[in-house]
């Protein structure tokens, strides 16, 4: 689709910053899943609209060379193009979630940014912070560069990040429901108080929630049910891209202020006909 960004260099606004995870840095910042969607055919289509450079895989349910009797995703995907973050969905204690990232760094030769998570409840797939502090402390021990999946919770948020994580990525609703951002105040705090990236993962539903949550200071939005499970994945892959391209320029230039009970003509008052001086125009 090419380069639909406009160049805002010459501006007076304030200039992005890179977008910088693990020591890598990347020009989109919207991360999308490879599950649910209709075949690998279908996956590359909606990756290339998106723009995505980060691609997550679950390795316990995606196959990239587990199983070489059967399509890999590796095959649908140029690896010149996109950066594999493989993730530890379906695990629900710490010792399976480092067994299956482990194994991870072993099928893509070393690779090890990864996406941590672990779950608490098969019905909520809420995460259990607990196991998940766990997990991350012998991730990073043993060398991961870690991305990980957590609650809204400002005080676990700073406890992942003195561990050494990379990126704290807190939920705006529950994975797959659609919800958008229930909670934007946590959000506030935790992008507030944090000195690593930010990321929504989880619970967006459509292009307008991706935009709230750019707007919000997240420094990237991470998806997959939204697109997948749309009507026309490619098409909703596209209005994500935009979605979080609007967002993040929203943010960077700094929305007016709100007025509540006080309207403000949009165009001078100063010289209408009829008006004396020094009075208000309703």
């Amino acid at each position: 689709m090419g380069n639909m960004e406009p160049n805002f260099s010459t501006t007076a606004g304030p200039l992005d910053t890179p977008f910088v995870l693990g020591g890598q840095v990347f020009g989109s910042r919207l991360l999308v899943g490879t599950g649910k969607y209709r075949d690998f055919a279908q996956t590359r289509d909606a990756i290339d609209a998106s723009g995505a450079e980060i691609v997550t895989v679950a390795i316990r349910r995606v196959n990239i060379g587990q199983d070489p009797s059967a399509p890999s995703l590796l095959d649908a995907l140029d690896p010149k193009r996109h950066t594999l973050l493989p993730n530890s969905a379906g695990c629900y204690t710490a010792e399976d979630a480092v067994r299956t990232l482990r194994l991870a760094r072993e099928l893509l030769d070393g690779h090890d940014l990864v996406k941590l998570e672990v779950l608490g409840s098969p019905e909520t797939l809420f995460p259990n912070m607990p196991e998940t502090l766990r997990a991350a402390e012998t991730l990073v021990r043993d060398g991961f560069r870690v991305m990980v999946y957590c609650s809204d919770d400002p005080v676990q948020a700073r406890m992942l990040e003195a561990i050494g994580c990379v990126a704290i990525m807190p939920l705006a609703s529950l994975i797959g429901s659609g919800m958008g951002i229930l909670n934007p105040w946590n959000l506030r705090i935790i992008i507030d108080e944090a000195r690593v990236p930010v990321i929504v993962d989880a619970g967006v539903g459509t292009a307008s929630d991706a935009t709230i949550a750019m707007e919000l200071g997240c420094d990237g939005v991470l998806m997959n049910t939204a697109i997948a499970a749309a009507g026309d994945p490619v098409r909703m892959a596209l209005a994500m891209r935009q979605g979080v391209s609007a967002g993040r320029h929203a943010f960077l230039a700094g929305r007016m202020p709100r007025r509540e009970y006080q309207g403000s003509p949009s165009s001078p008052v100063e010289g209408v006909i009829g008006q004396r001086p020094g009075r208000r125009v309703a």
